[in-house]
């Protein structure tokens, strides 16, 4: 930690769109400074990092993780990649922010968090939707809708990446050889509040449509809760523009975009509308960067929503689903 500011040190893999995100949220941050960034190709690292005030730049990864000079690292590399470079920083005594998806499967996952534990460093998933105000917002008004029935969550965008794909071009987003697919992309983004706000459910059922690279391009689920259930809907190849809901006896819960809550209103069974959000940052990624931020300062290993049991149940419902389709990644045994 930079002691004559206070400021917590990020080295960052990856020069992404997601990465420049990351940083225009980081720039909301008073305690975030950008010290490194690492790219396979060590000149693009400089040209990205000099952008924002980065002084060391590497090609060589496991040369940026045992530099003194950062504390922390945020990763936003292909998923495939997350598990050993977490593991990599960890052992070196750095925290870290990683990108979700956050592994390719549950096993990965647990080796994460178990290096985490021993290292006792934060470990976080950087699952954005879950550290904003108007998330917290649903959590604190869901006791007005009476008993929940129903959760429903729908996030379907047209990737500019699917042409591409028809085009004969095969970007990152559609390689089964990096973890990727709408799941892991897009329907993460429906399955992470679900969990968060109810906990497992008891048994899903998925199903998708595969695209040529073997991946999913889009699909849906059903989850089966004790005395509700939850649908979702999702998609890389096909856009979708309903809201998300929780049913309730008393009333319904309106989400404008699951992924980014930003309008939460109420319509109780009787006719009366509430509307409950609240302002919050366009560069909404400035949230998770705080949470993860004050945990490293609080001496705290892990979130309470972005924790490292909702992480691994995420990943135990996406690998259900995953196999339920038929899509096994590198490594991964088909049963």
């Amino acid at each position: 930690m930079n002691i004559m500011t206070n400021r917590v040190k990020f080295g960052m893999i990856g020069t992404s769109n997601i990465a420049e995100a990351f940083l225009r949220g980081a720039s909301k941050v008073q305690d975030f400074e950008l010290v490194s960034v690492y790219s396979r190709d060590l000149n693009k690292a400089k040209i990205f990092g000099k952008k924002y005030g980065a002084k060391l730049f590497f090609d060589d990864v496991e040369e940026m993780a045992s530099s003194p000079e950062i504390d922390a690292v945020y990763i936003a590399s292909p998923n495939a990649l997350h598990c050993n470079q977490a593991i990599l920083f960890m052992n070196h005594r750095k925290h870290v922010l990683c990108e979700k998806a956050f592994a390719s499967n549950s096993k990965e996952v647990r080796q994460m968090i178990d290096v985490a534990k021993e290292n006792k460093v934060v470990l976080m998933e950087a699952m954005k939707s879950t550290q904003l105000p108007n998330f917290k917002i649903i959590q604190e008004n869901l006791h007005k809708i009476g008993k929940i029935r129903r959760y429903f969550g729908s996030y379907c965008q047209y990737s500019s990446r699917y042409d591409k794909l028809k085009s004969g071009i095969v970007e990152n987003a559609f390689k089964r050889e990096l973890s990727n697919g709408a799941l892991m992309d897009i329907g993460i983004y429906c399955i992470y509040p679900m969990v968060v706000l109810f906990g497992k459910p008891e048994y899903v059922k998925g199903e998708a449509y595969r695209l040529e690279t073997g991946v999913d391009g889009e699909g849906a689920a059903v989850f089966k809760y004790a005395e509700m259930d939850g649908v979702i809907q999702y998609s890389k190849i096909a856009n979708s523009y309903i809201p998300s809901e929780i049913q309730g006896e008393e009333g319904t819960m309106i989400i404008d975009k699951i992924n980014i809550p930003s309008d939460v209103t109420i319509k109780y069974r009787e006719g009366r509308e509430e509307k409950v959000s609240v302002p919050q940052e366009l560069e909404e990624m400035c949230y998770e960067i705080e949470e993860f931020i004050g945990l490293i300062k609080d001496g705290k290993e892990e979130s309470v929503n972005n924790s490292h049991y909702n992480s691994l149940k995420v990943m135990e419902i996406m690998e259900e689903i995953r196999h339920q389709i038929g899509l096994y990644y590198i490594g991964e045994e088909a049963r």
